[in-house]
């Protein structure tokens, strides 16, 4: 007996990558559920190769009797939905910034904290952190283990799939408009994002942070260290997919480059490609598809007593996103609920 599993906000990016990983995974459903606003109701959606789901609309759903939620729709319609859908006895597992920094719902990347994930029976819900402090964390948490971290200060190149369909195709329409000698329309972002980069990725907050920089650094906190202090630049890139980073950290502790290197490559979800050569190193564009984080540049920095400098690349898609929701919710299937499965 498998579980009933509901994906809300089924026809976006990550959405369908959530169906299309429930079904690489061969995770256990009996049934599953794309769910979505009124006006995308009856669209199709795959679920694996040869499944085409028709979507239904999230607003007249009754979650009574499904096991577990994906949500990607956005932080008001989670603020709206998930309560509900909690009550009627599934668990979400929410991908938007609503519930991450809620004391009463845990904030999770399985390779990092799962044992947090036993939080979820206080209101129901797990959140998914940002896609950009995802796949840093999956680096620096076997670092940390072994050398523990004090100080991150890491400066990001998103690419725009994170800001949506809608992202993509501004950098595509823009793009395509350059060549043809158009005036670029911004309708997305703040200025052109084709040929060029943002450094402005949310609202601006008063200490002149962006709100997206302020999640790197909470959710840095609540996720691996309180005592860990951050600082954060993030930049929007003319990139489709894959998020990188530049990180520069600084440790309580002397951590060799070689032992840094061993211990990232024992280490869950992560791939470790460091040739100090042309080539040897992992760009976004070899990353789209990919499941795993990457990490490249790694060598000491200099200007700090116990300092490394290293490059993680990640689908923002997937591990940033739709895959960590999946892997919380085979943990959460094995381990806390599969009493409801048997």
């Amino acid at each position: 007996m498998g579980y009933r599993v509901a994906v809300v906000g089924a026809t976006g990016n990550v959405g369908r990558e959530m169906l299309q990983i429930l079904a690489d995974r061969q995770f256990p459903v009996d049934d599953v559920i794309p769910l979505a606003s009124e006006r995308s109701a009856g669209a199709e959606v795959s679920f694996g190769e040869d499944q085409v789901l028709k979507v239904r609309p999230l607003d007249k759903f009754d979650f009574k009797g499904i096991d577990i939620v994906l949500s990607s729709a956005g932080a008001k319609i989670s603020q709206g939905f998930a309560p509900r859908a909690a009550a009627a006895g599934a668990v979400v597992i929410d991908n938007t910034s609503q519930f991450r920094m809620d004391p009463d719902v845990p904030l999770v990347v399985p390779e990092v904290n799962s044992h947090a994930i036993a939080g979820y029976k206080k209101k129901g819900i797990i959140a998914n952190p940002n896609c950009s402090t995802i796949q840093m964390l999956v680096a620096l948490k076997p670092l940390h283990d072994v050398a523990k971290i004090k100080r991150v200060v890491v400066a990001t190149y998103q690419s725009v799939s994170g800001a949506g369909k809608e992202g993509m195709d501004e950098l595509f329409n823009q793009t395509r408009g350059v060549y043809m000698n158009q005036q670029p329309e911004r309708t997305k972002f703040t200025k052109q994002i084709a040929f060029n980069v943002i450094p402005h990725i949310d609202v601006f907050m008063q200490d002149g942070a962006t709100k997206e920089e302020w999640k790197m650094v909470v959710e840095t906190k609540k996720i691996l260290d309180a005592n860990i202090e951050v600082i954060a630049t993030c930049v929007r890139v003319p990139v489709f997919i894959g998020h990188s980073e530049a990180v520069t950290l600084e440790f309580e502790s002397e951590l060799s480059v070689e032992n840094a290197r061993a211990a990232l490559r024992a280490a869950p979800g992560i791939t470790v490609v460091d040739h100090r050569i042309d080539e040897g190193y992992v760009t976004p564009l070899e990353v789209a598809g990919e499941d795993n984080v990457y990490v490249s540049r790694i060598r000491r920095d200099p200007t700090v007593p116990h300092g490394l400098a290293l490059w993680i690349v990640g689908d923002n898609l997937r591990k940033g996103a739709a895959l960590n929701a999946v892997q919380i919710a085979e943990v959460l299937a094995q381990e806390y609920l599969a009493k409801k499965a048997a």
